[in-house]
């Protein structure tokens, strides 16, 4: 137990001088307009340089990497369940439910209608 809460504090410290470097590095310290656009070549730009995207095409590459992710960790529980064949079926029937919630939620959001 000791060495887990040694790990965990490490983990910890460590995220927290990450999330510091983080913030002292990519601070803007000249928010001007010209360096804001794009360059080319000392031209007027031919488009907006700030192109909008589709945020339902971002929803479905989140939903995408959930359910690979879900994958992913289910297929080494399958080749283990000789091992620990109730805590494993349980515990792949409960990620199972919850992504199945989470997906069934999305859907009445409205994540997967493309026309509105």
């Amino acid at each position: 137990m000791l060495m887990f809460m040694l790990f965990f504090s490490f983990i910890l410290i460590l995220l927290f001088l990450m999330m510091l470097m983080n913030l002292m590095i990519s601070k803007k310290m000249f928010k001007n307009f010209d360096k804001m656009m794009t360059f080319e070549c000392g031209f007027d730009p031919m488009s907006v340089n700030r192109m909008p995207f589709s945020l339902q095409f971002y929803l479905i590459t989140l939903i995408f990497l959930i359910f690979d992710v879900e994958i992913v960790l289910i297929l080494p529980m399958i080749k283990s369940l000789q091992f620990f064949m109730n805590f494993m079926i349980i515990s792949m029937i409960l990620v199972m439910i919850i992504l199945l919630i989470g997906l069934y939620l999305e859907w009445n959001e409205g994540v997967f209608n493309w026309y509105k």
